[in-house]
């Protein structure tokens, strides 16, 4: 049943070797508004999905050379069409297929005879997810937070583009946000991915989707070096060391988690420990003796 023609602004891409399955799903969706493109296997769903980027995929199950369930693996591990919402249809009812379908990555099944009303309600639910997702992820790149979210079973799901520019300049972080399993995973847990990077967990966005932000921590030396030679604490060198770095007081305290007034706090008692009267004498002072000339 048509929703009165009206232009959804859809791009659907269909996979399944039946010319006859095609064309009558081609002939539903577009008498729904929506603009459909055709792959006849999974290899072929891959390339016009990257050329493309549709808003959902149609996925037959079983098709011959590369099938349903390969060619979903392929695209959730390619970061370019890794968000599109891909259901699957198929005339199998057994729960193992149901259950794989699931695993790969998709977002639902339809079996076939396919009903029209039925999958055209489906398509609309799940591509307006995806809408939302893909502007959620989009609006915490712009804010440049470095925020990814894991599955605690060694797969990064998804990372705004700060976050994938810090992991990927530190193999070693890399390697240890693949490595969280998911027991560590409790929310305020606090996680060292290497010797300057280190992940919190912030929230808990599905069963088996972690939300992690990551902070840059300040080199242990650095801060053992400026709490030896200049008489202040810990937590002091901490804030002391992000200040010589070029930090504004409210990135020093999102860094180390605390409160703007907490920072401001102890940076009066830092340059009353030096002796100086403001932030460009303090980071004079950090950086001489980080140089090893004080």
């Amino acid at each position: 049943m048509a929703t009165d023609r009206a232009e959804t602004g859809l791009v659907v891409l269909v996979v399944d070797d039946s010319p006859e399955e095609a064309s009558f799903l081609v002939a539903t969706l577009e008498a729904n508004g929506m603009s459909v493109l055709v792959a006849t296997d999974g290899a072929r769903a891959i390339t016009i999905a990257e050329r493309t980027a549709p808003d959902l995929i149609l996925m037959d199950a079983i098709m011959p050379g590369m099938d349903g369930f390969s060619a979903t693996l392929g695209m959730k591990a390619n970061d370019k069409v890794s968000d599109i919402p891909i259901i699957f249809m198929t005339g199998l009812s057994e729960t193992e297929h149901i259950v794989r379908a699931f695993a790969v990555g998709g977002v639902d099944y339809v079996t076939k005879p396919i009903k029209p009303e039925e999958l055209v309600a489906r398509i609309g639910v799940h591509s307006q997810n995806a809408k939302v997702s893909r502007s959620t992820k989009m609006a915490l790149d712009t804010t440049g937070r470095h925020l990814f979210a894991t599955n605690g079973t060694g797969e990064i799901l998804w990372a705004t583009r700060q976050a994938r520019e810090l992991l990927a300049d530190d193999e070693d972080a890399h390697d240890a946000a693949l490595a969280v399993s998911a027991d560590k995973l409790r929310i305020g847990a606090t996680l060292s991915l290497s010797q300057d990077l280190s992940a919190a967990v912030i929230g808990r966005l599905g069963p088996k989707e972690f939300l992690l932000r990551i902070t840059r921590e300040g080199s242990r030396q650095e801060i053992e070096t400026l709490q030896g030679h200049l008489n202040i604490t810990a937590r002091e060198a901490e804030v002391l060391l992000w200040l010589a770095r070029g930090k504004a007081n409210r990135d020093i305290a999102e860094i180390l988690k605390l409160s703007p007034r907490t920072v401001n706090k102890h940076l009066e008692v830092v340059f009353r420990k030096l002796g100086v009267e403001n932030r460009a004498a303090a980071t004079a002072i950090a950086v001489r003796h980080l140089s090893g000339q004080g």
